[in-house]
């Protein structure tokens, strides 16, 4: 089944069916309903191949980091939220925090005609992601480089957010807080958990607290974030708060604090970073840092298309983080 199918069905013109399919700009509402009834009743699907061809193929690749943080699902939210009511179709690839793994499916990606990609947690080094850029449109989100040209970004302010743990405990009258972070395996030169750690270092710095600053590198298993949570614990001078640098992180934290027969908030206070849904859980009630992501995916997805459009100035959209507080780290309940 061909265009000229459903045109002869519909009666009308073959360059009246493909004004339709692109969502051209003048299409009355009459001729998109009869071309449309007959696409649904004819069951007709354009060829994607087809259209690659003709240059585009409105598809969107998205390339995530893994899928076990559960902030993720909050960034596709966002990204469905835009592309709802387009042509444009997201498919996904999942990078395993490995730059190799990525640099596979971004070629595979691109070899595929995407039309753009949305790159979340990404872990190429700035010179494959302008590589990439040159192929394709690229919006990023969670990787800081505010100078680049050849892509755009859709962030939150991590090195503010870092801050505002430091602050939102010290409040709190906890006094060590010490922070757990991404290990250093395979990192990309600028990633969201630097940016969160110096912005702890900084408010410790401000608070006159910088001689405590102990940031533990942990590998993203539990096993490890637990041994990371016990050395702390266990060694001369305990924190008294601990920062896991995303919620995956902090989840675990809180497993770890309780298991070891400390009391949260009252021993240890607890703070994440995303506020992803789990921590709203009444087993979990964790404090933890908004970066708003479902209005960063929007802001990416609404990037990509533009730049799909035509656009070629770069732009990079920051979105300030705020407190979401809950009992694992307010003392007075």
């Amino acid at each position: 089944m061909t265009i000229r199918t459903v045109a002869e069905h519909s009666g009308v013109s073959v360059a009246a069916v493909s004004k339709v399919l692109r969502n051209a700009y003048g299409v009355s509402a009459a001729l998109r309903a009869k071309v449309e009834a007959s696409i649904a009743e004819l069951n007709y699907r354009p060829s994607a191949a087809a259209r690659g061809m003709r240059g585009q193929t409105y598809t969107i690749g998205v390339l995530m980091a893994d899928i076990r943080n559960p902030f993720f699902p909050q960034l596709i939210d966002g990204i469905d939220d835009v592309l709802a009511g387009t042509q444009y179709v997201p498919l996904i690839g999942i990078g395993r925090g490995s730059a190799s793994v990525e640099s596979t499916i971004v070629n595979a990606l691109i070899d595929r005609q995407m039309d753009g990609l949305i790159m979340i947690g990404q872990r190429l080094d700035a010179a494959e992601l302008e590589a990439v850029a040159r192929a394709t449109p690229v919006v990023v989100i969670g990787h800081h480089e505010p100078t680049a040209t050849a892509y755009d970004s859709a962030n939150n302010d991590d090195r503010r957010g870092g801050a505002l743990v430091v602050e939102h405990l010290l409040a709190q009258g906890y006094q060590r807080p010490a922070m757990i972070t991404l290990g250093r395996a395979n990192l990309g030169r600028v990633d969201v958990s630097q940016e969160r750690e110096l912005g702890y270092k900084a408010a410790m710095r401000a608070a006159g607290l910088a001689h405590y600053s102990r940031i533990a590198p942990a590998d993203d298993g539990l096993d490890d974030v637990t041994a990371t949570v016990r050395a702390l614990l266990e060694s001369p001078e305990p924190p008294d708060a601990i920062f896991g640098w995303a919620d995956y992180y902090a989840l675990e934290v809180l497993s770890a604090v309780r298991s070891l027969g400390r009391r949260v908030p009252e021993d240890v206070g607890v703070i994440g970073y995303d506020n992803s849904p789990p921590c709203a859980f009444t087993q979990n009630n964790l404090t933890s840092i908004d970066q708003a992501g479902r209005e960063v995916a929007r802001e990416a997805t609404r990037m990509l298309l533009s730049r799909i459009g035509g656009r070629t100035t770069a732009e990079h959209y920051v979105k300030l983080p705020v407190v979401s507080a809950r009992g694992s780290t307010l003392r007075d309940g």
